[in-house]
């Protein structure tokens, strides 16, 4: 099979008819094998009915029901499970990406062995809470990451099949799939500007400030995740060491300055009088604590087993 479509969507049952049908269009007319994977992230309109009539009409659609909303990075982590194409391609359901977008994103992954090409909506008809936020992103993660894409979170991508199947997709990490791809080792990354187009149908799922923090949140976890995930005692244990010692050479000179003074008949306070003996514990003790921390994330990561397990009603 030459492509796999996967689409998550959350209430739009008034654009999934066009799009399929722009889709199948699309298809037809490059005589590509295909199918359509359609993820519905529990939505609580009709789109469910709309994706049954659908495959029923049509062999290629396939369906994916989860019982209740799981988010973006749920839905395509299912969908990247049952694709059987050569190359899979996402996006978005409200029709602001255009399926005439296909064939070009094939040929770069086929004919010029990109691992995954991301789109770049240089022109764009979202609001300013939307695309202000968008820019912070995707700034923020070129520097992170050192990838220089113009569009981390463009929901029209293209990648092998290899990609798909050997990346975890989870929480809300779906705005930094070329970075989670890239510490997995797939380095052919590019770009294609592609077409952004107004929505026609319903309102947006995402914007505001919310969007803004979650996002950066997101990009804290995922620099670590993919730095330290298997090894999270090499950050632990290395900052728990380094506190440790800073603290304990400090309570040390504390303790050698208190004899000297003592041996030369110097009068000295106490101790626990010197405001830098309790910097010195603190120290000591924050140290302790991040080096256990090591030891506890150590084995959290090591049974870890249920991170993508999602509930799902139906399947077509």
């Amino acid at each position: 099979m030459d492509i796999s479509v996967v689409i998550p969507l959350y209430n739009e049952d008034e654009s999934l008819p066009e799009l399929i049908a722009w889709i199948e269009r699309v298809m037809a007319a490059n005589g590509f094998s295909y199918e359509v994977l359609l993820v519905d992230d529990g939505s609580r309109d009709r789109s469910w009915a709309v994706i049954e009539e659908n495959a029923a009409r049509n062999p290629h659609i396939h369906g994916i029901k989860f019982r209740r909303n799981y988010g973006k990075s749920a839905a395509l982590h299912c969908g990247f499970q049952a694709a059987r194409g050569e190359v899979v391609i996402t996006m978005d359901a409200d029709m602001q990406d255009s399926p005439d977008e296909i064939p070009a994103l094939y040929r770069m992954i086929m004919e010029e062995d990109y691992d995954m090409v991301s789109g770049w909506k240089k022109k764009r008809y979202d609001p300013l809470s939307k695309t202000l936020p968008t820019k912070l992103f995707n700034a923020t993660a070129r520097l992170f990451s050192g990838i220089h894409l113009h569009d981390f979170n463009c929901g029209l991508k293209a990648y092998k099949s290899k990609v798909v199947k050997n990346i975890e997709v989870y929480g809300e990490m779906h705005r930094y799939i070329p970075i989670i791809a890239k510490q997995a080792g797939f380095t052919r990354i590019g770009e294609k500007v592609v077409q952004h187009r107004a929505r026609k149908y319903g309102v947006t799922k995402f914007g505001g400030l919310n969007r803004f923090i979650n996002g950066m949140l997101d990009l804290l976890s995922i620099t670590f995740i993919t730095r330290f995930s298997k090894k999270p005692m090499h950050l632990f244990g290395a900052l728990g060491t380094l506190l440790f010692i800073i603290g304990f050479c400090s309570a040390l000179w504390i303790g050698v300055d208190k004899l000297i003074c003592l041996s030369e008949g110097i009068p000295a306070r106490l101790i626990t009088d010197n405001p830098y003996f309790y910097i010195a514990l603190v120290a000591m003790i924050l140290g302790t604590q991040l080096f256990l921390a090591g030891f506890v994330a150590e084995l959290v990561s090591r049974s870890a087993t249920d991170r993508n397990v999602y509930l799902i009603e139906k399947e077509l």
